[in-house]
């Protein structure tokens, strides 16, 4: 089976638990066969949980779930060395991060020094307690949530550091209407997350991370995509534009999302779709543009101030 045909059955199968959310399932596609990390902002009761659940759910893999609050310590998140009075020696206890698929709920409620305990799992697959370094079983991916800073009281932002580690940011917002009446009727009568069925193993996945490398970008569109990042950097809106991590992040999306496409090469319009949830979130805007624009806006004005190519160079 195919990127392409894993992923419109797994949209498929989540649909019936996420309503309206294709397109959300398509990227934590795109992340997880890169080895990426998913940023979800939203209010709460929208669905995070039981979508971390179900993508779990469908790759057989296993799920933890840390609620922030500000009471919650670094070693509750990677754990600890405690002593057995039992044996009289000391354990190694690993913490939740010891799993496939980790929902970090309401991360920027979590103090400073909290969310930092994040940052080593999620750039190096292993976490370090008291100088024992653990490994992180593949495939590994943090689902974290946040609520929207401006309308909640006692929330931490997080740092540059850190939302420069998450591959993409994605607000998950509201259902639509007809949505959300569809929900009612779905969720009447019983829980539909219990019918999902494991679609794929992890071992699967692990080569999908593989074969999604090998599809082809022309000269054209590293270029393409090189310009776009520049002129983050020269945006009058911007304090601070994307970093080279942030280049690389945008190549390996775009060939992830020619990959669910159907296609061996990409195109600009991949560019342009992945932009804005891969790099928006990595800008530090200037004091002025943050009080008339969001990242996204921002992002999606440099998008137009950038030529796109008219000879694509997919041969090879």
């Amino acid at each position: 089976m195919d990127l392409q045909a894993f992923t419109n059955q797994l949209k498929e199968q989540i649909g019936k638990v996420i309503i309206g959310k294709e397109d959300v399932v398509e990227l934590i596609v795109n992340a997880l066969v890169n080895e990426g990390h998913i940023l979800l902002e939203s209010v709460p009761g929208t669905g995070k949980t039981m979508l971390a659940k179900s993508i779990a759910k469908s790759i057989d893999g296993d799920f933890k779930r840390i609620q922030f609050t500000p009471d919650v310590l670094p070693s509750d998140v990677t754990g600890i060395h405690f002593f057995n009075p039992k044996d009289q020696q000391f354990e190694l206890r690993v913490g939740p991060v010891l799993t496939n698929v980790l929902l970090a709920d309401e991360i920027n409620r979590a103090t400073p020094r909290t969310q930092s305990s994040l940052l080593e799992v999620m750039e190096e697959k292993q976490v370090t307690i008291d100088g024992t370094t653990v490994p992180i079983e593949q495939p590994f991916i943090v689902i974290a949530t946040q609520n929207p800073i401006e309308s909640q009281q006692g929330t931490f932002d997080l740092p540059e550091a850190q939302m420069d580690r998450f591959f993409m940011k994605i607000d998950l917002g509201y259902p639509t209407f007809n949505e959300e009446q569809t929900i009612m009727k779905a969720y009447k009568t019983a829980n539909p997350i219990d019918e999902l069925v494991s679609m794929i193993s992890k071992e699967q996945i692990i080569q999908y991370q593989k074969t999604v490398k090998h599809i082809y970008l022309s000269d054209e569109i590293e270029k393409y995509l090189l310009s776009v990042i520049h002129a983050t950097r020269e945006s009058d809106d911007t304090q601070i534009g994307v970093s080279p991590r942030g280049t690389l992040v945008l190549m390996r999306a775009v060939q992830a999302c020619a990959a669910i496409d159907g296609r061996d090469y990409v195109i600009p319009e991949d560019v342009k779709k992945m932009a804005p949830y891969v790099l928006a979130h990595r800008l530090v805007l200037t004091l002025e543009a943050s009080t008339k624009k969001s990242q996204r806006e921002v992002m999606e004005d440099v998008l137009k101030t950038v030529e796109v190519p008219v000879e694509l160079g997919v041969e090879r």
